[in-house]
């Protein structure tokens, strides 16, 4: 095939001595040997060719001493048996000035500048350099400088943070007919020096009353605003009665520490804390601990505000308070962990012109319940404004409440839960209770109560206590000599557990039915008995039976009978006694 026109055919030079020209060489020929395509190069003002020996790689070029001329015609010809193309470029040498790359970089620092010095290579050119300047927050700044001295240029960078690292690298180009830029001179790191700590920690304490004085534990961290501007930290606190003017007490912790305990008695006091670098002290911060003496005795106790509850969000927990307008700031704290002992107290600070807050953190969990105290700081001086409590999310009870008491009547039945706990131990705010009930065989439909239906179909009764500290339900309406199942849920805005375990009780039987029976059969049964057997008594003393001869035993003899009648013969009887009570019968017989 014949060659392609070569593409991208430009001249530069690096130090107005040497013109290096470069082009591509397009695309496969197919043709080798003796029959590949060959470069040369000409001057069409000159009309001769330009000494230079080209070589291919990527690319090709060719380099040559240009002498005294600046304007240049130059035409790449390339050829095979196939053909020719040609490529021309026509430039003046002073407007293709391609520089070496900057080297040897030193610089100059204070605790905000940098003077950064670096050498070049291109005598007698007026270069114009961009530095490029990494922030430690990834940032990439861009600064220009042309302060070019005979053998090295310099730039200062200033407005920057002090014990910092910073990384710089320049590139260079003609300051006059700019062709384009040098490559990148290497990448030097380098560090501001150490100054004074600039702002104040943001501290903050937790106050125990204790015999004969109080625990205060202090915490301190660094503001957003307080950089350390220093290779090592360290952290002093310091406390001093504010009435007599004792000599102050302090104590110093690494920068590992960001907290500790004093203990102080019931006087006034001010504590700093102060974070130190290798240079200087950072400006203290300070609290004022009021006297807990007459009727400042209870300021910091929390038990007179009454707790608000707080509703969460998938992004918190929304705080709102009143504000008042004699505080200068106010200050949120709470515990990342409050069954945990320490329980890893976190504080925000809030200007005077806040009055709600959305409060977060990694540590937040559903099911557990965050305490929030606010507080009003003036002079220094914080004093307790209100309570929250809140979760991120309720859940339902973890336990089921235990029925302890059950007390049976005739058609009702009394359950008692008692000790069923209602605070932070639950996984949400225990908003009252639910009683089901149903007899064992069949379906409930007790009066008063609404239906609960059951995955299985089968269905409850039940009766909603909306008091959380009502822990007592009177069940009515029930069957006597009846076996019922009962259960009682407790429920919080996140609803309540499945229904799994039942208790069982047996109503007693109705003792009014036992009379009913008593006094309908069995007192008309025995008066009828009794009425028989008196009326056989009278019967018999009124009215008595004549007994047969034919039944007596006196009868019991071999049979002579005068008809139908039995006759005793007296020879048959020996009688022991005979008397004889009428001669005339007597004489008969």
């Amino acid at each position: 095939e014949p060659p392609d026109t070569p593409n991208d055919f430009s001249c530069q030079t690096q130090d107005l001595r040497i013109v290096t020209c470069t082009w591509s060489q397009g695309g496969d020929t197919y043709l080798y040997g003796r029959h590949s395509p060959k470069y040369t190069l000409s001057e069409e003002f000159s009309q001769k060719m330009v000494p230079c020996t080209v070589s291919c790689s990527e690319q090709c070029s060719c380099s040559w001493d240009i002498g005294q001329q600046r304007i240049w015609n130059i035409t790449v010809t390339v050829e095979n048996p196939l053909g020719k193309k040609t490529a021309t470029d026509v430039f003046d040498v002073t407007h293709r000035i391609y520089p070496a790359a900057p080297f040897q970089l030193w610089e100059e620092c204070t605790d905000t500048e940098i003077t950064l010095y670096w050498k070049h290579r291109n005598k007698g050119i007026e270069l114009f350099c961009q530095i490029e300047v990494l922030q430690p927050d990834g940032k990439v700044e861009l600064r220009n400088s042309s302060d070019t001295h005979l053998h090295y240029a310099s730039i200062t960078l200033g407005g920057l943070q002090p014990y910092t690292e910073y990384t710089a690298r320049v590139h260079c180009g003609a300051a006059k007919h700019f062709w384009r830029w040098s490559e990148w001179s290497e990448a030097r790191t380098i560090r501001t020096k150490e100054t004074t700590p600039s702002g104040k920690l943001d501290i903050w304490r937790e106050i125990t009353p204790v015999r004969g004085g109080r625990n205060v534990t202090l915490f301190w961290k660094q503001a957003p605003s307080f950089r350390a501007n220093g290779r090592s930290i360290s952290y002093e606190v310091t406390w001093e009665k504010v009435e007599d003017g004792s000599k102050p007490e302090s104590i110093s912790f690494s920068s590992v520490y960001n907290s500790t305990r004093i203990s102080i008695d019931n006087h006034s006091y001010r504590i700093s804390i102060m974070a130190k670098n290798n240079v200087n002290y950072s400006l203290p911060s300070v609290l004022i601990i009021p006297r807990a003496t007459g009727n400042n005795r209870n300021i910091f106790s929390t038990e007179e505000l009454k707790e608000e509850q707080v509703n969460g969000t998938d992004d918190g927990i929304f705080i709102s308070w009143e504000p008042r307008h004699i505080y200068d700031s106010y200050i949120i704290d709470w515990c990342n962990f409050p069954m945990l002992q320490p329980c890893d107290l976190q504080w925000k600070r809030f200007g005077p012109n806040t009055s709600s807050a959305l409060i977060n953190s990694a540590a937040f969990v559903p099911g557990v319940r965050y305490n929030f105290h606010i507080y009003g700081s003036v002079a220094n001086r914080a004093s307790l404004l209100e309570k929250k409590t809140g979760y991120l999310r309720e859940l339902p009870p973890l336990l089921d409440p235990i029925v302890e008491k059950v007390e049976l009547t005739l058609n009702a039945v009394t359950l008692s839960w008692d000790s069923y706990p209602t605070n932070e131990s639950q996984s949400g705010f225990v908003r009252g209770y639910h009683v089901y009930v149903s007899p064992i065989h069949e379906d409930c439909s007790l009066k008063g109560s609404k239906k609960h239906v059951l995955p299985d179909d089968s269905v409850l009764c039940k009766y909603t206590i909306e008091n959380p500290e009502e822990k007592r339900y009177t069940v009515e309406h029930l069957s006597s000599n009846t076996k019922y199942k009962l259960v009682v849920k407790a429920y919080t805005g996140g609803g309540e557990t499945p229904i799994v375990n039942f208790i069982y009780i047996d109503t007693p039987f109705n003792s009014n039915m036992l009379y009913l029976l008593v006094l309908l059969v069995i007192v008309p049964s025995l008066v009828a008995a009794i009425c028989r057997w008196k009326m056989k008594w009278v019967k018999e003393c009124c009215c008595p039976v004549i007994p047969s001869p034919n039944k007596s035993k006196v009868l019991s003899f071999k049979e002579f009978k005068i008809g139908s009648e039995k006759v005793l013969k007296i020879s048959d009887c020996i009688p022991d006694m005979l008397a004889v009570d009428n001669k005339a019968e007597a004489q008969k017989l």
